[in-house]
């Protein structure tokens, strides 16, 4: 959904930045101080940069350990949900734990993107 004929997965606007994005445009629009689609060209902006940072510039490694609860493949997503989680990051950090957790994991591109 981004211009420059590339689509790009919608995953990171549920995280905690995406959905501070999304209340500040839906806030934007019905002040109306912009229009829906400015706001979606934005939404679009934000899936292109977070894919592309994260691809380009994250270099750090986890590795984790869990109790698989249920997994999921649908329409070229895998879902995972783990409980017990302990994350290890590979430069030695301290290690961090959760009760539960969700993995959403899909494909490097998505279904009839451009190759």
């Amino acid at each position: 959904m981004a211009t420059g004929g590339q689509n790009f997965f919608e995953l990171y606007r549920r995280s905690s930045i995406g959905n501070a994005l999304t209340d500040t445009l839906d806030t934007l629009i019905t002040q109306n101080n912009i229009d829906p689609q400015l706001a979606m060209k934005v939404l679009a902006n934000f899936d292109r940069a977070v894919a592309e940072v994260l691809q380009e510039k994250v270099r750090s490694r986890l590795s984790f350990k869990a109790s698989l609860d249920t997994y999921r493949f649908c329409d070229e997503v895998w879902t995972f949900q783990l409980k017990n989680v302990n994350f290890k990051m590979d430069n030695g950090g301290m290690a961090v734990g959760a009760d539960k957790i969700k993995i959403v994991s899909c494909t490097a591109k998505p279904t009839g993107a451009a190759p």
